[in-house]
C-alpha cells in the first residue's frame, strides 16, 4: 500500500473512532441528563396483561388499574395494595385479538358527585363500545355492571387497529380515538373517508341524562373531531397548558406523535393513510401528496432496533410531577422495544430528545412492554408493563 494510502486509510479510521466516541459521549449525556434525576418504582403487582392506570379528579388515595381480559381494580395509591374490584367485564369483552380488549377508561369531570365513568372496549363480536356507567351510592370504589348505558357502537372490520383512548378535554366534552379498522395500508380508506367514524378522533358531548349529542361546534355536523389517523394508542392532555397530544401507531417506516395546540385541533387531519408520519405510504397507489391542511408529526422515530428506533408507540403525557428535572417533557415509550424518551416542546417543535431506555432496564423489574401510561390528581406519572403485570411510578432518584 502506497504510504500516502496509508496515512489516508489510517486518518479514515480515526476519524470514525473519533464520531462514533463523538456519538457515544452525546448519546451518554442525553441519558445522564434525566437519568439522575429519575428512576421507577415498582407500586403495584400481579396484575395480567395491564394496559392503563389513573384516577378522577381530585382523588388522593386510590389508584384504579384496568386490564385489558376485562377487570379494573383499585389498589392504594400508597401502598399499591389492592383494595377492591371496581368492574369485572370479562364476559363482555374478550381478547380474540392482541388490540381487543377493554382499552380506555375515562372518569366523568364531576365523578365525585355522580359517580359516572365510561369505558371503551370492544365487544364478544370485536366491535366498539363506548359505555357509560355508575358506582354504587356512596362508594366510589364500587361500579354497578347493570347501569351500563351503551352509548356508541361502532363496527370493526379486522381485529387490529381499535383505538382505544377515551377522555374528557378541557372543555368537558369526550374525545374518542379511533383506529382506521385494521389490516394494513387502510384497505377501507377510512382515515380519509369522512363517511366513517374509523380512522378518527371523535367528540361528542355527554354530559345530559342519558345518550350524547354532537356539539355545534364539530366540524362536520358529526361525532367527527380530526381525521387521518391510522391507530391511535394513548392520548394526553397536558395538564397546565391544555394542549392534546396523539400518539399514533405508524405501519413499516415511522412511529409518530402529534401536537394539537389548545384550543386547536377542529377539523385537523394527520394525512393517513396518504402519509406515514411526514412521509408519503411507501405502498404504491396508497401514498401521495398530504391532503389539504394536513399537518406532520412534532417528532417521529424509525421502525429498527437502535436506541432511537422501536416498532409501536405509546403515548405518554406532558410530564408535571414532583420531580424538577423532568418539568414540561413530554415522555413517551415503545410498546414492543424497552425504549423511553422524553422532549420539550418549543414553539410546536420537538426539542433535544433525552434518551430514557436505561430507566427501563433499571427498574425491578426491567420494564419490558409499557403499554400505557397514567397521572393521578397531583400528576404524578406511572405507567403499565403489559408483560411483567407491574405498575411503575416515576420518582425523584
Amino acid at each position: 500500500m502506497p504510504l500516502n494510502t496509508l496515512y489516508s486509510f489510517v486518518a479514515s479510521l480515526l476519524y470514525l473512532s473519533m464520531k462514533n466516541l463523538a456519538l457515544l459521549s452525546l448519546f451518554s449525556a442525553l441519558c445522564i441528563s434525566l437519568n439522575a434525576g429519575v428512576r421507577l418504582e415498582p407500586l403495584a403487582k400481579g396484575f395480567k396483561r395491564p394496559i392503563w392506570v389513573g384516577c378522577p379528579a381530585q382523588e388522593d388515595k386510590h389508584l384504579w388499574v384496568m386490564e385489558q381480559e376485562g377487570r379494573i381494580t383499585v389498589i392504594d395509591k400508597a401502598s399499591g395494595d389492592k383494595v377492591s374490584t371496581f368492574l369485572d367485564l370479562t364476559r363482555k369483552t374478550k381478547i380474540s385479538a392482541n388490540e381487543r380488549g377493554l382499552l380506555g377508561m375515562a372518569f366523568a369531570p364531576d365523578f365525585a358527585e355522580s359517580g359516572l365513568f365510561y369505558l371503551n372496549l370492544t365487544n364478544n363480536d370485536g366491535d366498539t363500545e363506548i359505555i357509560r356507567f355508575a358506582t354504587e351510592q356512596g362508594n366510589p370504589l364500587k361500579a354497578v355492571p347493570s347501569s351500563a348505558e351503551i352509548l356508541l357502537k361502532i363496527t370493526q372490520p379486522f381485529g387490529n387497529h381499535n383505538g382505544g383512548y377515551i377522555d374528557f378535554g378541557p372543555d368537558n366534552m369526550l374525545y374518542v380515538g379511533m383506529g382506521d379498522g385494521g389490516a394494513a395500508n387502510d384497505p377501507k380508506d377510512a382515515g380519509q373517508d369522512m363517511k366513517t367514524l374509523l380512522g378518527k378522533m371523535l367528540r361528542i358531548d355527554v354530559s345530559g341524562d342519558e345518550g350524547y349529542t354532537v356539539p355545534s361546534d364539530n366540524p362536520y355536523g358529526d361525532e367527527i373531531w380530526m381525521s387521518g389517523l391510522r391507530n391511535p394508542w394513548r392520548c394526553s392532555w397536558d395538564s397546565e397548558t391544555k394542549d392534546f397530544w396523539i400518539a399514533d401507531v405508524g405501519q413499516n417506516k415511522l412511529e409518530e406523535i402529534n401536537f394539537v395546540p389548545a384550543g386547536k385541533g377542529k377539523g385537523m387531519n394527520f394525512g393517513w393513510r396518504l402519509r406515514e408520519g411526514s412521509i408519503a405510504t411507501p405502498k404504491p397507489e396508497i401514498g401521495g401528496s398530504k391532503p389539504k391542511g394536513a399537518i406532520d408529526p412534532i417528532y417521529e422515530y424509525p421502525h429498527d432496533n437502535s436506541p432511537l428506533g422501536g416498532f409501536s408507540v405509546t403515548g405518554g403525557y406532558v410530564y408535571r410531577g414532583s420531580i424538577a428535572s423532568m418539568q414540561g417533557f413530554y415522555i413517551f415509550a415503545d410498546y414492543n422495544k424497552p425504549h423511553m424518551w422524553a422532549f420539550k416542546e418549543n414553539q410546536g417543535k420537538a426539542g433535544e430528545l433525552v434518551n430514557l431506555n436505561q430507566v427501563l432496564s433499571d427498574a425491578k423489574p426491567p420494564v419490558k412492554q409499557v403499554s400505557s401510561f397514567g397521572t393521578d390528581s397531583d400528576n404524578e406519572l406511572y405507567l403499565t408493563d403489559h408483560s411483567t403485570g407491574v405498575i411503575h411510578k416515576f420518582v425523584a432518584d
